[in-house]
């Protein structure tokens, strides 16, 4: 995907979640993005956040290291 493309769907789903508590939107973020985006999708998203690009709505980082915590690299589920 883009990296635009991909920017852009993270920031909607960061944006729908970014009005609940912090904790709580970080862990709606990770938890759509582990259910809904294919591994290769959560790959290269981590790559992106890993590599420090712009562009990201705050919550995107966040919630991806939350899911490399739980269960080590994103792209392996």
């Amino acid at each position: 995907m883009k990296p635009e493309t991909m920017v852009h769907r993270a920031n909607q789903i960061a944006l729908f979640f970014a009005s609940y508590p912090r904790e709580e939107a970080v862990a709606a973020v990770a938890d759509h993005l582990v259910k809904f985006w294919e591994p290769r999708m959560r790959r290269q998203l981590a790559e992106y956040v890993a590599a420090e690009k712009p562009g990201l709505h705050e919550l995107v980082p966040d919630a991806v290291r939350k899911i490399e915590a739980a269960a080590g690299p994103v792209g392996r589920r």
